[in-house]
Protein backbone atom coordinates (compact mmCIF):
# COMPACT_ATOMS: atom_id res chain seq x y z
CA UNK A 1 0.00 0.00 0.00
CA UNK A 2 1.25 3.40 -0.85
CA UNK A 3 -0.36 7.13 -1.29
CA UNK A 4 -2.03 7.32 -4.54
CA UNK A 5 -3.69 4.31 -4.60
CA UNK A 6 -7.66 3.79 -5.12
CA UNK A 7 -9.46 1.63 -2.90
CA UNK A 8 -12.97 0.54 -3.88
CA UNK A 9 -15.23 -0.62 -1.41
CA UNK A 10 -16.68 -4.36 -2.03
CA UNK A 11 -19.89 -5.64 -0.77
CA UNK A 12 -18.82 -6.04 2.11
CA UNK A 13 -18.99 -2.98 3.14
CA UNK A 14 -22.23 -2.28 2.03
CA UNK A 15 -24.98 -0.65 4.38
CA UNK A 16 -22.58 1.71 5.80
CA UNK A 17 -20.98 5.09 5.17
CA UNK A 18 -18.40 3.08 2.76
CA UNK A 19 -21.02 1.44 0.56
CA UNK A 20 -19.59 1.96 -3.35
CA UNK A 21 -17.13 3.80 -1.96
CA UNK A 22 -13.87 4.73 -3.96
CA UNK A 23 -11.30 6.12 -1.73
CA UNK A 24 -8.19 8.25 -2.95
CA UNK A 25 -5.54 7.14 -0.23
CA UNK A 26 -3.28 10.18 0.73
CA UNK A 27 -0.87 8.70 3.35
CA UNK A 28 0.69 5.82 4.18
CA UNK A 29 2.96 4.88 6.60
CA UNK A 30 3.68 4.01 10.00
CA UNK A 31 1.05 6.15 12.01
CA UNK A 32 -1.52 4.73 9.69
CA UNK A 33 -3.86 5.50 6.36
CA UNK A 34 -5.48 8.84 5.41
CA UNK A 35 -7.79 9.06 1.94
CA UNK A 36 -10.96 10.50 0.98
CA UNK A 37 -13.73 9.21 -1.04
CA UNK A 38 -13.82 10.83 -4.19
CA UNK A 39 -17.25 9.95 -5.35
CA UNK A 40 -19.83 11.17 -3.08
CA UNK A 41 -20.89 14.88 -3.23
CA UNK A 42 -21.72 16.92 -0.36
CA UNK A 43 -24.90 17.91 0.09
CA UNK A 44 -23.79 21.82 -0.07
CA UNK A 45 -21.00 23.51 -2.29
CA UNK A 46 -18.53 25.86 -0.92
CA UNK A 47 -20.64 29.15 -1.73
CA UNK A 48 -23.49 27.70 1.16
CA UNK A 49 -20.59 27.59 3.85
CA UNK A 50 -20.93 30.83 5.49
CA UNK A 51 -17.13 31.93 5.38
CA UNK A 52 -17.25 31.20 1.50
CA UNK A 53 -21.01 32.39 1.18
CA UNK A 54 -19.63 35.53 -1.38
CA UNK A 55 -17.59 33.30 -3.19
CA UNK A 56 -18.20 30.62 -6.20
CA UNK A 57 -20.52 27.82 -6.52
CA UNK A 58 -17.97 24.81 -5.96
CA UNK A 59 -18.75 21.32 -5.38
CA UNK A 60 -17.52 19.74 -2.02
CA UNK A 61 -17.05 16.14 -1.60
CA UNK A 62 -17.58 14.04 1.69
CA UNK A 63 -14.31 12.68 2.07
CA UNK A 64 -15.52 10.23 5.04
CA UNK A 65 -16.48 10.05 8.70
CA UNK A 66 -13.46 11.56 10.46
CA UNK A 67 -12.92 15.35 11.65
CA UNK A 68 -16.29 16.68 9.73
CA UNK A 69 -15.77 19.93 11.07
CA UNK A 70 -12.82 20.70 8.46
CA UNK A 71 -12.38 21.02 4.57
CA UNK A 72 -9.45 19.56 3.06
CA UNK A 73 -8.55 19.41 -0.77
CA UNK A 74 -6.32 17.63 -3.10
CA UNK A 75 -5.29 19.31 -5.65
CA UNK A 76 -2.62 19.39 -9.06
CA UNK A 77 -2.03 22.74 -9.41
CA UNK A 78 1.28 24.18 -7.48
CA UNK A 79 1.56 26.64 -9.31
CA UNK A 80 -0.82 28.28 -8.23
CA UNK A 81 -1.30 27.10 -4.98
CA UNK A 82 2.05 26.74 -2.05
CA UNK A 83 2.50 24.83 0.59
CA UNK A 84 1.12 21.00 -0.94
CA UNK A 85 2.36 18.08 -0.13
CA UNK A 86 3.00 15.82 -3.15
CA UNK A 87 1.13 12.56 -2.93
CA UNK A 88 1.88 11.34 -6.94
CA UNK A 89 4.09 13.65 -9.49
CA UNK A 90 0.87 15.41 -9.89
CA UNK A 91 -1.28 15.68 -6.78
CA UNK A 92 -1.11 17.68 -4.07
CA UNK A 93 -2.60 17.16 -0.47
CA UNK A 94 -3.51 21.00 0.83
CA UNK A 95 -1.78 23.94 0.65
CA UNK A 96 -2.69 27.83 0.91
CA UNK A 97 -6.49 27.31 0.91
CA UNK A 98 -6.95 30.89 1.24
CA UNK A 99 -5.35 30.93 -2.11
CA UNK A 100 -6.99 28.03 -3.57
CA UNK A 101 -10.60 29.76 -2.44
CA UNK A 102 -9.17 33.01 -4.39
CA UNK A 103 -8.09 31.32 -7.85
CA UNK A 104 -11.63 29.16 -7.14
CA UNK A 105 -13.24 32.84 -7.18
CA UNK A 106 -11.83 34.76 -10.06
CA UNK A 107 -12.51 31.10 -12.02
CA UNK A 108 -9.00 29.85 -12.58
CA UNK A 109 -8.83 27.02 -10.71
CA UNK A 110 -11.44 24.62 -11.95
CA UNK A 111 -13.05 20.93 -10.60
CA UNK A 112 -10.54 19.94 -13.29
CA UNK A 113 -7.71 21.31 -10.95
CA UNK A 114 -9.36 20.53 -7.34
CA UNK A 115 -11.42 19.04 -5.37
CA UNK A 116 -12.60 19.86 -1.57
CA UNK A 117 -13.77 17.20 1.01
CA UNK A 118 -15.68 17.61 4.34
CA UNK A 119 -14.00 15.11 6.63
CA UNK A 120 -11.74 12.45 5.90
CA UNK A 121 -11.12 8.41 6.21
CA UNK A 122 -8.55 7.29 8.93
CA UNK A 123 -7.11 4.30 10.03
CA UNK A 124 -4.80 3.24 12.66
CA UNK A 125 -1.11 1.55 11.65
CA UNK A 126 -1.90 -2.38 9.65
CA UNK A 127 -5.82 -1.36 10.58
CA UNK A 128 -6.11 -0.56 6.32
CA UNK A 129 -3.89 -3.69 5.42
CA UNK A 130 -6.45 -6.02 7.75
CA UNK A 131 -9.32 -4.49 5.92
CA UNK A 132 -8.01 -5.28 2.55
CA UNK A 133 -7.11 -9.13 3.68
CA UNK A 134 -10.82 -9.73 4.94
CA UNK A 135 -11.91 -8.96 1.73
CA UNK A 136 -13.61 -4.90 2.23
CA UNK A 137 -11.82 -3.15 -0.09
CA UNK A 138 -10.14 -3.65 -3.92
CA UNK A 139 -6.94 -1.89 -4.77
CA UNK A 140 -7.91 0.00 -8.01
CA UNK A 141 -5.53 1.05 -10.91
CA UNK A 142 -6.41 4.24 -11.50
CA UNK A 143 -5.79 3.38 -15.23
CA UNK A 144 -8.45 1.02 -15.07
CA UNK A 145 -11.09 2.95 -13.53
CA UNK A 146 -14.25 3.12 -15.70
CA UNK A 147 -16.20 5.98 -14.95
CA UNK A 148 -14.81 9.67 -14.33
CA UNK A 149 -13.14 11.28 -12.09
CA UNK A 150 -11.26 14.02 -10.44
CA UNK A 151 -8.62 13.67 -13.94
CA UNK A 152 -5.79 12.27 -12.35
Amino acid sequence: MKPGLFLKSTSLLNDTVFENALIFITEYNEKGAMGFIVNQLFHRKLNELEEFKNGQPFPIYFGGPVDNEHLYFIHQRPDLIEGGEPITDNIFLGGNFASAVRNIDKQILTEKDCRIFIGYCGWDYRELDKEIEEGSWEVKDKEKLSFPLFPF
